[in-house]
């Protein structure tokens, strides 16, 4: 069986890193997978660029943008059928469609001499042209008089109506089986014109044997935190992105007992740390971003708590890290969260955008020991048994055989 991966980038984005890791899996369980996406950054014989037209593209894109109409200028996307990954694959495997690389009116084209399973990282694929709708549901109804033009990916004009009757139109012409990767975005899936197809939720995998609890007092020196501080760890690929919430963690965080702040150091990883961190008053180290899961796995080992202060995600790849290095998290009870942030459990689950609950749940497990150890066992336990990345190439093997029948 050959599958071809199509997504955003090898490992660029934590679409691209999920969708190279369910790679990595079904090679490792012998199935033939490669990879076409819009940006390489690895060297790898199974992964290659889509080819692109770019000076024809970018041109045609100066009408395209100002209609409103995402994407629709990469005509290049209807000759993916002539490279050779997509002629010898059996299957297809879509990932994140919507960063700049990909036309979804190509979907037809693709998808009639293969079948295709379309992986859904957010709500893009049903919306008309948002990756997170926050409170809006016009999504259900058509979209049209969108509140949020400038939430990712941004419009210069609202013409989101013209694109979910795209999106149902290329659909209705698709031979597509869905993939959703938690429980929430399960359920807005089945309330939405993917409706039409088979919907299976099957999560994220992470690589057990690279993120693992390691000794927090190895781990410690070798980031030069001093051995008698509390640690918070964040982490984002771009720190500043108002939807990933520094904003809430500063307010958190200055509304912890100063007793208990004295006490703290903030461990950051990824792009724009010194924006988030200049103003906090608490002793703060920031790795900046970092790719090594070896490192990432000494950071998180490291820390007391993981704490994402999000404000829109699924299923986010940091706290499947955390789960698997056996430290508790604190987050909001948004999107996907709840499948990993447990109450109780493997962490604390605040209420949604709520600085001061957040602050809560940090005091909270900071100061029981106990429910601190045993959070941390079931951190570790239940991404053993539901996170592995054996399960999910299993399950996914599985489906394709289904499909291919």
């Amino acid at each position: 069986m050959k599958v071809l991966h199509i997504n955003q980038s090898d490992v660029s984005g934590g679409a691209a890193i999920a969708g190279y890791r369910l790679h990595q899996g079904l090679l490792e369980q012998g199935i033939d997978s490669k990879m076409l996406v819009g940006h390489v950054k690895t060297d790898r014989d199974r992964v290659a660029t889509i080819p692109r037209k770019t000076r024809f593209e970018n041109q045609l894109n100066r009408i395209t943008r100002y209609s409103g109409l995402n994407d629709i200028n990469l005509f290049s996307s209807f000759d993916i059928p002539n490279h050779k990954f997509y002629q010898d694959a059996d299957i297809l495997n879509f990932h994140n469609l919507h960063t700049g690389y990909f036309n979804y009116l190509a979907i037809p084209k693709l998808t009639k001499p293969k079948p295709a399973i379309f992986t859904l990282h957010d709500m893009w694929s049903f919306t008309g042209h948002c990756a997170h709708s926050h409170d809006c549901d016009r999504w259900k109804i058509g979209c049209g008089k969108c509140p949020y033009p400038d939430t990712y990916p941004a419009i210069y004009r609202d013409s989101t109506r013209i694109e979910w009757k795209l999106k149902n139109w290329i659909y209705s012409k698709s031979n597509l089986t869905i993939i959703t990767l938690s429980h929430w975005l399960t359920e807005q899936a089945k309330a939405s014109m993917l409706s039409r197809f088979p919907i299976h939720h099957i999560p994220n995998g992470i690589d057990t044997n690279a993120y693992q609890p390691l000794d927090r007092h190895l781990c410690k020196p070798i980031l030069d935190i001093p051995p008698n501080k509390k640690v918070l760890l964040f982490g984002a690929e771009n720190l500043k992105d108002k939807y990933k919430g520094g904003d809430l963690l500063l307010n958190a965080l200055q509304q912890l007992p100063q007793s208990l702040k004295a006490e703290i150091l903030l461990l950051t990883f990824g792009n724009g740390s010194e924006a988030i961190t200049a103003e906090l008053g608490i002793p703060t180290i920031n790795l900046g971003y970092i790719s090594s899961d070896r490192l990432k796995s000494i950071a998180y080992s490291a820390a007391d708590l993981f704490v994402c202060p999000t404000r829109a995600d699924n299923l986010p790849l940091v706290l499947q890290e955390s789960m698997a290095c056996g430290t508790p998290m604190v987050s909001f009870h948004i999107g996907g969260v709840p499948d990993l942030v447990r109450p109780m459990v493997t962490g604390y689950l605040a209420k949604t955008e709520d600085a001061k609950d957040f602050c809560n749940g940090i005091v909270t497990l900071l100061e029981d020991e106990q429910l601190w150890k045993t959070m941390s066992a079931n951190c570790r336990a239940i991404a053993l048994a539901e996170y592995s990345l054996e399960l999910q190439a299993e399950r996914y093997i599985k489906l394709y055989k289904e499909i291919l029948l």
